[in-house]
């Protein structure tokens, strides 16, 4: 994640659950906010109702697989959290990747196709 860094303190969380944007999915829910900064932040929650560590963790490493790959058509400056549903460890990453794309388009993290790099 070159143009990323990661979101870590707990205020930071709670803004964007209160302040910023949604979409959801059956997988997932994303929260997005400006932050006036040349570098996204990303965060990445799972919940306790998940399961266990391992799966929890799966959960963590395919989302930010999905993020990592789709970085470089997002738009810089975002404050970005994902919270990831159970159907995040079983379901087919096709599939994520499809409610991945419609939820950035959804929020419009998308950056337009002549500004994206090759």
């Amino acid at each position: 994640m070159e143009h990323t860094i990661s979101l870590k303190q707990n205020h930071e969380f709670r803004r964007l659950y209160n302040k910023g944007k949604s979409a959801v999915s059956p997988y997932f829910v994303i929260y997005c906010r400006k932050n006036g900064r040349p570098v996204s932040r990303l965060g990445i929650t799972t919940g306790v109702k998940l399961g266990n560590a391992v799966k929890r963790n799966r959960a963590r490493r395919r989302i930010r697989e999905l993020y990592r790959t789709r970085e470089e058509e997002l738009l810089s400056g975002y404050d970005v959290v994902i919270v990831a549903r159970a159907r995040a460890i079983y379901g087919r990453h096709s599939e994520l990747v499809r409610s991945f794309g419609q939820l950035v388009k959804k929020l419009g993290l998308l950056a337009p196709k002549g500004d994206r790099p090759r």
